[in-house]
């Protein structure tokens, strides 16, 4: 084969007969992860509260039937229950859950400034909504927080051949960031570019949606346990970020 039809080539859909749940799956980096499972083969149900933009998901025809979309409120144990469930009766099994499903709280200035309400409700969609969707995914449960969460989950369930990873990028322009911060999408590209150790790249939803493709296939049949950190080396040393976002909101 020579060079220019091996361009032409399709790419190998690396998903085949995999069934996906995705929380928070109609928009930001869960829509465009569900896109590309369903572009690799896989049989996607997206799972959020945002039902209009669930639906326009589902209803997408460039998807060709891949995916399909239910409401879910990953904070109430009945509604994550039921995604499994759906999931499980449409397509018989489930293969592969994404505890996609977050919040962007707002900046403050000191804890004194963050209201209980709040606190809790963020706490309860990032990491009670990663634990129920673990429990009912598995069957099972665990006592920490999202990162030993999945070390935990690692170790008891890898007696079933169940790989538990998770994922932490940094801020990606989500159109819940740009709500959270109230600024747009080129506006946290520069806040967080000028942040960044790796420079002339910029994070995008896609990105950590493929490194979640990887975590997903077969490519990483012997990868569990790990937080995969699609930061550009932020959380290596850097304390830029919050300086910039600091100096954005003084001006």
């Amino acid at each position: 084969m020579n060079g220019a039809s091996s361009l032409l080539a399709p790419i190998a859909k690396r998903l085949v007969g995999k069934v996906a749940l995705i929380t928070g799956g109609a928009s930001g980096i869960g829509e465009s992860t569900a896109r590309l499972f369903a572009k690799h083969g896989a049989k996607v149900i997206i799972a959020d509260i945002q039902d209009e933009l669930g639906f326009s998901v589902f209803q997408d025809k460039s998807i060709n039937g891949g995916i399909s979309y239910v409401h879910c409120d990953v904070t109430s144990e009945s509604d994550v229950e039921n995604a499994v469930n759906t999931a499980m009766s449409k397509h018989g099994k489930l293969d592969i859950m994404f505890n996609n499903a977050g919040l962007a709280g707002q900046l403050y200035e000191n804890i004194l400034a963050i209201e209980q309400k709040e606190y809790k409700r963020l706490f309860d969609v990032n990491v009670l909504g990663s634990f129920l969707g673990a429990k009912h995914a598995a069957k099972t449960a665990s006592k920490h927080a999202v990162v030993g969460l999945t070390k935990n989950l690692c170790v008891e369930l890898e007696q079933y051949g169940i790989r538990v990873n998770c994922i932490s990028p940094h801020f990606v322009a989500t159109p819940m960031v740009q709500k959270a911060i109230r600024i747009d999408t080129k506006k946290v590209e520069e806040i967080v570019s000028s942040a960044a150790n790796l420079k002339g790249v910029v994070l995008e939803a896609r990105d950590v949606a493929d490194a979640t493709l990887f975590l997903a296939s077969e490519e990483s049949k012997y990868v569990s346990g790990l937080n995969l950190v699609v930061d550009g080396g932020y959380s290596a040393t850097n304390i830029a970020f919050p300086v910039s976002i600091q100096k954005f909101f003084s001006t």
